[in-house]
């Protein structure tokens, strides 16, 4: 609708899979298919500050990306540099191609964790990139996470059909959601966590997007 669209940023060339905005400086991140993550200041007349790909970069001073090459780098949004790549991407100088869908950080911890799309869910050390903890989650590829804002819950979602809201502490499956239905293959897209009410929410190839109590 016309009257509820405040602007348009055009740059990338191929679909944009993800957004991340940062409230400290009003800036957000977009992730796309072109292989390039940008760094966009909406309100400025050129709002994309700065272009960042595989080789080199553009808490809110880091970002962390992952690529389909298998790699997962923290990047330093004032230098653009790399700051932190993850051991368990690379193997003897050669990046795994295990698929990562989605990678999220841990609020108040120094973590990240990543979802693939052999069914596993790794966990990160953002400080040493050393891996924490990796466990199969469940039975198709995992395409979605989300933490709940105080750190306690992760919840996954895949094309298995179902989401599965795990303990952080003990990485143990606590509730397990049958949601959506598949379609060619695949099934849930993403979920997340409502900021301030304990709402949970999922979308999925069916067409469909639910909240759940």
């Amino acid at each position: 609708e016309p009257n509820v669209l405040a602007g348009t940023l055009i740059a990338h060339t191929d679909a944009v899979w993800s957004l991340a905005y940062s409230g400290v400086k009003n800036h957000l991140l977009s992730c796309s298919a072109d292989g390039t993550i940008r760094l966009w200041n909406p309100p400025e007349k050129n709002p994309c500050i700065c272009t960042y790909n595989g080789e080199k970069g553009c808490d809110p001073a880091h970002m962390v990306a992952s690529f389909n090459t298998g790699s997962t780098v923290i990047y330093d949004l004032e230098t653009s540099q790399s700051v932190v790549m993850f051991s368990s991407q690379v193997e003897s100088g050669v990046q795994s191609n295990n698929h990562i869908n989605k990678v999220v950080s841990h609020p108040t911890l120094p973590v990240t964790i990543t979802a693939h799309e052999d069914r596993h869910i790794k966990f990160f050390d953002n400080k040493t990139g050393k891996m924490i903890h990796s466990m199969v989650a469940h039975l198709d590829a995992v395409t979605s996470l989300a933490v709940d804002p105080n750190g306690i819950y992760l919840m996954s979602g895949s094309h298995d059909c179902s989401i599965r809201l795990w303990n952080l502490d003990s990485k143990t499956c606590v509730q397990e959601i049958t949601a959506h239905r598949k379609k060619l293959d695949e099934s849930i897209y993403d979920v997340a966590f409502h900021p301030s009410k304990a709402y949970i929410a999922s979308a999925g190839a069916d067409a469909l997007a639910k909240v759940f109590v």
